[in-house]
């Protein structure tokens, strides 16, 4: 933006340097004393290429322009020649003055200009010099007006900065506002789920670990087997409940991390405990897959086991984990019990839960029963950094 500055007043001092030159050239003063003329010409010139310095150099610069208005005014007068001139540079010195000058410096600056319009013209004893409103209208044009519309351009950018900072602000502070009311409204959620969710669930352990350890000397295995996949349930349950509620605190710490395809020996060493034998495939080169990413397929793998666990026949299923160049293929397969509750329009409402996650990575979702009704089979196919 600066750089464009430069260029531009750099532009606007040549245009106004070569007009007056020219303009004074061709006045016919340079006939009779040539000398003087292109001396003349050459302060002309100078003067209007000041009109590119630093803005903290206007007031000497229009100070430059009265001085050499007035000496080129004196040539033409003692030469018989009437004064003319283009006044390109001096009403963009003028201009300059307004808008670069602030207080009484601003001011006397404006002054010194009408002075020297003024002064030139009873000096040539111009027209204007039959009538004082004429005098001192011209004098306003040329000295003042310029002036003026410096100061108002200067103010309406200097409004307009102050609506934008205004804005500025207003929208910090509603981000500032809007961030606050998140953080107390994640806090509430937290505050909720510890104090209804965590603490049932903690109960649910509780009582699961007690009846657990009362059926301990019980021939009934399955019920022990089934009360022990509770408590450890519940645990994990915790666990993950714990994480979510630090992460709603604004708390991730590297050792809360999100679960991810690294834990997945973990998770499936859970659901075998309750019972459930598990073979587990993978396939393929394995690679690091995006953080988001991570945690939908650890997510998707625990709900694919939790339906094998609940509506398969509750003794083996196979979880496949394949990695393609551009993608990951979760497959889990489970035999069905003689009696499915299943069917290819009665899905696992955990799938509904597996659909969304899949659809947040531009996945697909394949799931249903073999030919045979035997065998049920849930395939999940995701783009690897796909979101």
């Amino acid at each position: 933006m600066s750089r464009s500055l430069a260029r531009q007043s750099l532009l606007v001092a040549v245009v106004a340097a070569l007009i007056d030159a020219v303009v004074l050239g061709l006045s016919g003063v340079f006939t009779v004393a040539p000398w003087q003329t292109a001396a003349a010409v050459a302060g002309f010139v100078a003067v209007d290429l000041a009109l590119a310095a630093p803005p903290r150099t206007a007031g000497v610069v229009a100070v430059a322009h009265v001085v050499v208005r007035l000496l080129g005014a004196w040539l033409l007068h003692w030469h018989g020649f009437g004064a003319r001139f283009a006044d390109v540079g001096f009403l963009v010195a003028g201009y300059r003055a307004g808008a670069w000058l602030a207080g009484p410096k601003s001011v006397l600056t404006m002054l010194v200009m009408c002075g020297g319009v003024a002064t030139g013209h009873l000096l040539t004893a111009s027209y204007a010099t039959r009538d004082w409103r004429i005098l001192v209208t011209s004098t306003v044009a040329a000295g003042c007006v310029p002036w003026l519309v410096g100061r108002y351009t200067a103010a309406r950018g200097a409004y307009i900065a102050d609506l934008e900072q205004r804005e500025r602000l207003r929208r910090r502070d509603h981000q500032v506002a809007l961030e606050r009311a998140v953080t107390e409204e994640r806090a509430a959620i937290a505050r909720d789920l510890h104090d209804v969710i965590s603490h049932h669930v903690s109960a649910i352990g509780i009582h699961a670990g007690a009846a657990r350890m009362a059926l301990a000397d019980s021939t009934n295995g399955a019920a022990t087997r089934s009360l022990t996949a509770v408590e450890s349930s519940s645990r994990a349950a915790m666990v993950d409940l714990r994480r979510q509620l630090d992460l709603l605190h604004g708390r991730d710490d590297e050792g809360q991390r999100q679960p991810g395809l690294v834990d997945i020996d973990g998770l499936v060493e859970h659901v075998q405990a309750a019972g459930l034998a598990i073979e587990v495939a993978v396939r393929g080169t394995v690679v690091d897959l995006p953080e988001s990413l991570d945690v939908t397929v650890y997510r998707i793998v625990q709900e694919m086991l939790t339906n094998a666990l609940r509506h398969g026949d509750g003794e083996h299923a196979r979880l496949t984990v394949e990695y393609l160049p551009h993608r990951v293929v979760i497959r889990a397969t489970n035999p069905m019990p003689p009696t499915p509750t299943l069917t290819d329009t009665a899905a696992p409402r955990g799938l509904c839960g597996i659909r969304r996650r899949t659809e947040l990575f531009d996945g697909t979702l394949d799931y249903g029963l073999d030919p045979a009704g035997t065998s049920w089979h849930t395939t999940v196919s995701v783009p690897i950094g796909g979101a």
